[in-house]
């Protein structure tokens, strides 16, 4: 009986269907799993310029992609009188009270550039509102203009800056008229990458061109100052105040 047991076909592991082993998986390819593009934090130099308003449009037209995030950075001067030139110009004592009456003034002339600007704003910002891009205006206030924004740059751990400028060239830079710029500046000591554009001239008909820049690279260009613009929700910083009777000179590269 045993043994007949042990001839039967359906004795054998091969052939009994509950012993049978499982039959191997289909083999599929591996997809691998690529990371989601990170969000990139942009800064958009600004003022009150044509130039100004253009490297918002350029960077909306060629620049920025879904998912991009933009601070529009502005550094506005603090109300000492400033320049390579001039230095830090503290009043002394005999302008005391001729100065203390002029702090009314020196509030009105603040309160309508605040004004100017936020009207401003609203033409600057209107290519990112158009595209649905999220943008946030920061302004600070610093004596040292090309130096704060680099430092803001770093602080807010941008990933790009893209400012405008008109290209003047080697001959106005030469002659001290554009030497020491705030595009100049950023190019050399900025953390992360500068994008110039240049707006175009009266006879270009192209759109303007625009050139990444490494901190190394030497740029000879002229651009104007920073000027403030405002949002809804725009922040404002003071920088330290620097001690009184001190000359600061800029020093060009």
């Amino acid at each position: 009986m045993g043994k007949a047991i042990a001839d039967s076909p359906n004795s054998s592991p091969l052939m009994n269907p509950s012993v049978l082993p499982p039959p191997p998986l289909p083999s599929l390819p591996i997809q691998p799993t690529f990371p989601a593009a990170a969000h990139r934090r942009l800064a958009i130099a600004i003022d009150l310029s044509d130039e100004s308003a253009y490297a918002v449009r350029w960077a909306v037209q060629n620049y920025l992609r879904a998912g991009d995030a933009v601070v529009l950075l502005h550094v506005r001067p603090t109300s000492v009188l400033y320049g390579a030139d001039w230095g830090s110009i503290t009043p002394n004592s005999k302008n005391k009270c001729e100065n203390d009456s002029n702090n009314g003034s020196q509030q009105e002339i603040d309160k309508e550039l605040s004004i100017l600007t936020t009207r401003k704003a609203n033409t600057l910002a209107q290519p990112l509102v158009d595209a649905k891009i999220p943008f946030k205006i920061h302004v600070v206030k610093d004596r040292d203009m090309k130096e704060r924004l680099c430092l803001e740059v770093e602080r807010l751990g941008l990933s790009a800056v893209i400012m405008g400028s008109r290209g003047f060239g080697g001959t106005r830079g030469r002659l001290g008229l554009g030497l020491g710029s705030v595009s100049y500046y950023c190019v050399n000591h900025c953390i992360c990458p500068v994008v110039v554009v240049r707006y175009p001239d009266e006879d270009e008909s192209g759109i303007g061109r625009a050139e990444r820049v490494t901190k190394k690279k030497i740029v000879d260009e002229d651009i104007q100052l920073l000027l403030p613009v405002s949002e809804e929700e725009v922040e404002y910083q003071d920088a330290e105040e620097e001690e009184h009777n001190v000359c600061r000179q800029t020093e060009f590269p």
